[in-house]
């Protein structure tokens, strides 16, 4: 499956951004999908992620980010989203979106084999 993010911006605190993840292939509704970020000097961390299956899943959000953020899927346009509500300076990175064959909602970078490019999402203060 090849993955394209798009959706980052620049934007002040408090404002909102929805990211979108476009996937190829006719299988993505039998991904597992996260979203993840890499700040500069930090490593990639986990934001959000949802399961596989025809009603979108259960879901799981990194603590940081409950509460402010939705992970969505839609199964007929191959598309996964993450829209992003009272945006923080903290949040500023680059996001990737990922697809997992796992049959779980998993937050581990290395159960993801699929990577999209990434777009870059910047909160000034």
């Amino acid at each position: 499956v090849q993955l394209q993010a798009s959706g980052g911006g620049l934007v002040q605190a408090g404002a909102s951004l929805r990211l979108s993840c476009a996937a190829s292939g006719r299988t993505f509704s039998s991904y597992v999908m996260g979203w993840f970020r890499q700040a500069p000097g930090k490593e990639r961390e986990f934001v959000a992620a949802i399961g596989n299956g025809w009603n979108g899943g259960s879901t799981l959000y990194a603590d940081s980010v409950k509460g402010r953020f939705t992970i969505s899927r839609d199964n007929a346009k191959n598309t996964v989203y993450l829209q992003m509500n009272s945006l923080k300076p903290e949040d500023t990175a680059v996001y990737y979106c990922a697809a997992s064959t796992y049959n779980e909602v998993v937050v581990s970078t290395t159960k993801y084999a699929y990577w999209g490019q990434g777009t870059q999402v910047t909160v000034s203060s």
